[in-house]
This record gives structure tokens, sequence and C-alpha cells, in this order.
């Protein structure tokens, strides 16, 4: 352990030293068709003198200015700037708001050059402590994770874009809990910021892991753009071999006139995924062969008898942003957005009977894995804004999110003996479920001093989760008059908040703020029946939820110092409550043939983080520190409990945990030679169980003094970035995960195996060329080492990534 974190600070180290080092490097002349740059920041480059030319590129200069050569095109870097300096601009809304939480950003141009996108969730892979947890192309669950926060958390983080919440509260889990990722296309993307921590009175306790904010693009002339992109994965493991393909196309226009402007854009992909799943049972079936022998992250048995989770899925989004200057300082915004998704999952069974003959071995998994799904979601956004940068602005918002229909469809068991499944089954829907949210805010800015934001923001989340018996799973209507279970509920909260940016001498800013909320939760309501092994029903019971409420003041405070233009210090401090979802509080869980109905009492999370961060800006690059720490009261975590005789997963308040740690990021570009950026960041993480009376043991372990669930020691990436000339770049960065629980007594030691959550490298790597400005080709590889790795479900192996982009 001692070599490994030894190795970890010697490229930590190095990682510093190199992008310490000066620039000093000789600027070779290419003789390539003229380059604009418009760096987004004011820091003006010193102007170097070109070293002398070596007698090789002398020769080859004169050759080029005697033989006849076609006119290469113009190519023309666009106002993202380039290098390092893509993403050093403050992001506009913390400028605006004077938020003051530690950012990082990512641009399109650090996108379309370095990473190999294919969902919109790949955008982040890059950027410092961020993880989403994507098993698929196509997935709907992937889940942020955050440098305090796991997988298991979705609810301790906020994604937005624009103006509409991406972020599903209507959950905490990496099913329901996801993002709806899906609403925005890769190509609309104009930038992605991230916001470290719950330090800014704007935002509710859910932004405890920080607050990811999607800028998407509007044009200023007519634009259109036709985006093609191609992968496919090997795979390799047990005794599923195959590879998967993705395809996918993107187009958009746009264009302004006079005070209008309009963006439309399409995505459509399809694609195929590895195994998102092993069929497991806990003793090989009579009278069958080929399961391999295997056991449980917790080391008890369970034989590997086939793979589930093949997805096939057809994905679509269509989006329409259409802007109104109502002054030219005022602008109208309106934005909507739908998302189509059809899939069905396939399954593999690796037991053979006697005779030789697939059979299922009448292990039940097989069913569960099997299913159709169709979703079909709509989001809508409206927005009033001013940006004066003067005395008084104000920004008025509404959001909602619909599921307009959400039915998964599946068999109830198989049928023994057989690879066959029953006719009957279940039909989950989850159409209804909506939220929506609405904020008001102003900025009055009385004198060069202060800097007062202030506003009301309120939002509702309704769930509606039934599950009917049907006699023939995949045909007929999408519900019947029979209902295994029904959950529902709704959660409504309102907030008033107000922070005030003070410059009270030069270099300094105190930032202080609050926010007064008020939560409820009501309308819950649970049914549940007994059922036989065939799905009978053999009883049913229904609990009217009692209405709940809880409320609190969190206080916000910031203190940064910039002595000289280049440095800035900052000390934050932020309290923050995080309510529990309509989910936790009322969707049923169900194990086997038994549904348990969740506890509505849960209590809100309590959160206080601290945050100290020392910056240093070059002209072409940057380098933080961070050292952060936060404790949590009533952390809302699933854990086993018993009921009656069966073990069961649920949320419960586990009374304190704390996570403290250090991160450290850094890009320069121009590192030893003209056009090598390097990139890089790494955090470490102590997370700690202080206390949990609940937690209940049937082995006698505790949980106190243990690891939070699904969240890393270390998380690191190391980075290059080569622009040999206008046309090329290539990069190779390298992505390091340490070892997670998802028990809290950490007693899930077994690696690889269905469950288990494991420690990682991964290396990416990819090649750009620009034909021009209009149009770039693109080629990588994700995993170029085939990693073989499980991270709860199997994640992919080798993956090559190749898209085609023209812009007209």
């Amino acid at each position: 352990m001692f070599r490994r974190h030894a190795l970890g600070g010697v490229s930590i180290l190095a990682l510093q030293v190199a992008l310490l080092a000066p620039a000093t490097v000789a600027h070779a002349n290419h003789h390539l068709p003229p380059v604009t740059v418009d760096a987004p920041a004011p820091v003006k480059r010193a102007v170097r003198k070109p070293a002398p030319r070596q007698a090789s590129v002398a020769r080859r200069s004169r050759i080029a200015a005697t033989a006849p050569q076609r006119q290469g095109p113009v190519v023309v870097v666009n106002a993202e700037g380039s290098g390092a300096n893509a993403s050093l601009g403050t992001p506009r809304i913390k400028q605006k708001y004077q938020l003051p939480q530690t950012s990082e950003s990512v641009t399109a141009k650090d996108i379309q050059e370095k990473v190999n996108v294919i969902d919109t969730e790949d955008s982040v892979k890059y950027l410092p402590s961020l993880f989403v947890r994507k098993r698929n192309s196509g997935d709907t669950q992937p889940v942020l994770a955050t440098r305090t926060s796991g997988v298991g958390a979705s609810a301790r983080s906020l994604v937005y874009a624009d103006d509409i919440l991406l972020s599903a509260l209507i959950g905490n889990n990496n099913t329901i809990g996801a993002p709806r990722w899906g609403l925005v296309a890769p190509e609309e993307i104009q930038r992605v910021d991230f916001l470290y921590g719950p330090f800014a009175a704007a935002y509710p306790g859910n932004s405890l892991g920080g607050v990811l904010l999607i800028t998407t693009r509007m044009p200023d002339k007519f634009e259109m753009t036709a985006k093609q992109t191609e992968a496919f994965q090997t795979f390799d493991r047990y005794k599923t071999q195959d590879t998967y393909r993705t395809d996918q196309t993107s187009v958009s226009v746009g264009d302004k006139k006079d005070n209008f402007s309009y963006f439309l854009s399409g995505n459509f992909q399809n694609s195929f995924s590895q195994p998102l799943a092993w069929i497991t049972n806990a003793s090989i079936p009579a009278g069958t062969s080929g399961a391999i022998p295997q056991l449980n992250k917790l080391g008890a048995p369970a034989n590997v008898v086939g793979a589930g989770g093949l997805l096939h899925t057809e994905m679509a989004n269509v989006k329409g942003k259409f802007a109104w200057d109502i002054t030219p300082r005022i602008k109208a915004t309106f934005i909507t957005g739908f998302w189509s998704n059809d899939a069905n999952s396939n399954v593999q069974t690796y037991l053979r009977n006697g005779a030789g003959n697939s059979t299922f071995g009448g292990v039940a998994g097989f069913a569960s894995n099997y299913f159709t799904l169709s979703e079909k979601h709509l989001a809508n956004a409206i927005s009033i804004k001013s940006d004066t940068s003067g005395f008084f602005d104000f920004d008025l918002s509404a959001s909602r999110y619909d599921y307009l229909e959400d039915i998964q469809r599946n068999p109830y068991g198989v049928i023994a003996g057989t690879a066959a499944f029953t006719t009957n089954g279940r039909i989950t829907r989850l159409d209804g479920t909506n939220w929506t949210n609405g904020d008001a805010k102003g900025i009055w800015r009385p004198n060069y001093a202060h800097e007062v934001s202030f506003g009301f923001h309120a939002d509702r989340y309704f769930l509606n989760n039934p599950t009917y018996a049907t006699p023939t799973w995949n045909a007929g209507p999408d519900s019947t008059g029979t209902l295994y279970t029904n959950s529902r509920g709704a959660t409504q909260a309102q907030a008033l908040w107000a922070q005030d940016a003070w410059r009270f001498a030069p270099g300094w800013k105190l930032t202080l703020g609050g926010r007064l909320e008020n939560w409820q939760a009501s309308e819950g309501f649970n049914l549940a029946t007994l059922q036989t092994a065939s799905g009978a029903i053999t009883g049913t019971s229904f609990t009217n939820q009692p209405t709940v409420g809880a409320g609190g003041f969190s206080p916000k405070g910031s203190l940064s110092w910039t002595p000289f233009r280049e440095w800035e210090v900052s000390a934050s401090i932020g309290q923050a409550y995080r309510f529990p979802t309509v989910a936790e509080l009322y969707q049923a869980v169900t194990t086997a043939t038994q549904v348990v109905t969740p506890d509505p009492n849960l209590r809100p999370e309590k959160g206080l983080s601290e945050e100290i961060a020392i910056e240093r800006k070059f002209t072409d690059g940057k380098i933080r520190l961070s050292f952060f720490n936060e404790n949590i009261h009533d952390a809302l975590i699933s854990q086993t409990t018993i009921s009656g005789n069966t073990l069961v997963t649920a949320f419960s308040n586990v009374e304190a945990i704390r996570n403290r740690g250090i991160e450290l990021s850094a890009r320069r570009d121009n590192v030893v030679i003209s056009g090598l950026e390097v990139f890089g960041n790494a955090t470490y993480v102590d997370s700690r169980i202080l206390s949990d009376p609940s937690f209940v043991s049937t082995t006698g372990t505790t949980a106190v003094g243990k690891h939070v669930p699904n969240i890393p020691d270390w998380r690191a990436t190391l980075g290059a970035t080569y622009r040999p000339n206008a046309y090329w770049s290539f990069t190779t960065a390298a992505r390091y995960s340490g070892k997670q629980y998802s028990t809290l007594d950490n007693t899930d030691i077994i690696p690889n195996v269905f469950g288990a959550f494991d420690r990682f490298t991964v290396v990416d790597m990819r090649a750009q060329y620009r034909f021009s400005e209009t149009a770039t080709a693109n080629f990588g590889v994700d995993n170029i080492g085939d990693l073989k790795y499980t991270l709860f479900h199997p994640f992919p192996g080798r993956t090559y990534v190749a898209d085609v982009r023209i812009k007209f």
C-alpha cells in the first residue's frame, strides 16, 4: 500500500514540476495556413523572438517555396480559445452572481479535441474528482459521483442544462435517480462548468457534492452541423464473447435574424451493449452443466450461470431553443426537448441439460434481466433575464420535466427444465412522474464594493410507480386491473436566499449568504402484495403514508484574497440541508416475492462543508490545490436491514459520516515543447462512518470507522495533448480510481465479481484532424488495455470510436 501511495505522490510531484516549468521553447515555422486565435482571457502572451530554424526545416521551406502545391484551407480557431486557455475563463454564471465556489470547466473545443464522446455525460470524463458511472453507450442510469458523494448518492449533486434541471431528484440512487443526460445531444454543448460544494446560497442542499452546469450553443449567424459517430467494443469474459456496435447521427441548424435567434438539434443513437449483469445462483442447478463456480463480493457462493442485460437501445432526442432580445440587455428564452428510448434486454444462458440443450435451470434471474422498455420524456423551460451589469439585473425562470411514457415489461419467471419464460409477467410504469422548478433572482449593485444577489425558489416532485400483473407480458395493454405494487407521493419545497459579495479592501472579497428552506412530503401511498412463485397474489396491504415536513436555515461564508492577478486564495464554509427524495420516502422495495414498505419518516441530511483553495493562473494554464472537509449528520445511505427472516435493502439515516481530503488540479500548454499541453488531477479522500447505531449485522461486524460506501480513496487523471500544427492534435489520458466499498461494514472484499466495486486504471487515446474550420475527423480508443473491471456491473472493454463533423 505504501508503495502505491508513494508512486502516486511521485506522479503528482512530477506533474507539478512539468506544469510549473517555464515554457521557453522554440516556435518552429511549419509554413501552415494562418491560424486566428481569440483567447477568452484578457491576459496577453509575451511576444518571443522565434528561435533559429534547423537546416532540415529550412530545406523543407525552400522546397515548399519552389514546388507547386494546392492551397491549404484556412483554419480558424473559434472564440473558445486554444490549448490550455480554452477553459481558463470564469464561468459566466459564477461571474454574474459572484458565486464563491471553486470551479473547473471544459469547453466544446476541449471536448471535441480530447474526449471520445458518444453520450453527453462523456464530456466530464477528465474533470477533477468527477466520475460518471456510465455502463454502456446510451445508458439511462449514469450517475454523477463527486469527490464526497458516490454513485449511490445521485441527489447530492445538481446537473442543469441551461435552465432545465436534469437531475432526477425523485430518487437518490443509480437507477431512477440518474440525471436525464439524454435530453442534451453532445453537439449542443458550448461548455460545461462544475462548481464544488454547497457554498452558494443560490443552490439547495443537493449541491453538497457540487453543481454541474451545461451551457448549450446559440448561433449569431446561420449555421448547419452534421456529425456521424461510429463505435464498437470488443468484449470477452466468462462465456460471452462478442463485438458490440454503436451508431450515432447528430444534426443541428440555427440562425439569428435581428432580435430573434433559434437553434434546433436532433440526435439518434442505435447501440448494443456488453452484458450489464451476470446471472448467478448460490448452487449449481441440478441436472445441468456449464455453470462457472464463483463467489459474490461477500465471499459467498454465487455461481455464474449466464449473462443478462444485453441491451439493444434506440435513443433519440429533439431539441428547440428560441430566444428573443426584448431589448439589447433583456432576453426571453424558451427551450423544449423531447427524448425517447426504446430498448430490449436479452439474456444468454451457460447452462445445458443432460441432453446438451440450453436451459435456464429454474433460475429466476434470467426473467428479471429479460425485458422491453419504452420511454418518452418531455422538458420545457422559459426564462426572462437581464444582463446590464449595472445597478440591477433580474432572472426569472421556470422548468417542467414530464415522463410522458415509461413502461417496462418482463416475464414473471422461467419455466422449469427449459430455456423459456412464463407467459405471465409484470408491467412497471413511471409515466406521470414529473418535477417542476421555478426561480426568481435579482442582483443589486449599489456600488463597486457590494453585489447583493437574492431570490425565491419553489419546486415540486411527483412519483407515480405502479407495477401491474399481466397474463401476457409481451403483448396486450400496458396496464391491467391487478396491481402487484404501487408507490406514489410528492415533495415540495420553497426557499428564500440572499448573499452579498463585499470587496472591503483591494484584493479582498467577503461573500456572506444564507438560505431559508421549507420542505414537505405528502400524498404518500403504498400498495404491497404477497405472491406465490408463479405470480399468484395471496395477500394485499394498503398504506396511506403520513404528511411530514422540515425546514432549516443554511448560512454560507467565503473569504477570497487576490494578492496578485495570477494568484487567488479562498476559504469557504457552508451548511446545507438535503431533504429526502420521493423515492426514498415512498418507493416500495421488492425482494423475491416480498414487498417492503419504505420509511416515510426519514430525516433530512445536514451537511457542513469547508474548503481552502489556492490557485495560480498562467497565461496558458493554471494549477489549483484544495483542502476540503465535509461532515454529514443523518446521512441517507442504502443499507441492509432485517424484515422478518429476510434481508432487505432500503434507505435509512446514518448518524454521522465525514469526508476530508485534498485535491490537486493542473493544466498548462507549451510544456517542454511548443504545442504540448499537459493536464491532470488527483484527489485523495479519507471517508469514514463516525456513528451508525441503527446498523444491523448478522456476523458481528460494525460500520463505525469504516469507509463510506461508493467513495474511493484515490481518483486521478493524467493526460497530454500535442498539437504539432493547426491540423492535428493527439491526446492520451489515463484515469485511475481506487478501491471503494458498497457495504457499510466494508465486508465486500472479493474483486471483479458481479456487485463488486474494483480499483481500475484505464488509458484512452484520441486523434483529431481538422480539414478546415468547418470539417474535422476523429479517431480514438477508450480502455486501450482492455482492462476487465467491475463497478457493480461489468464495464466495457476496449472501445474504438470514430466520428466526422461538418459545419456549414
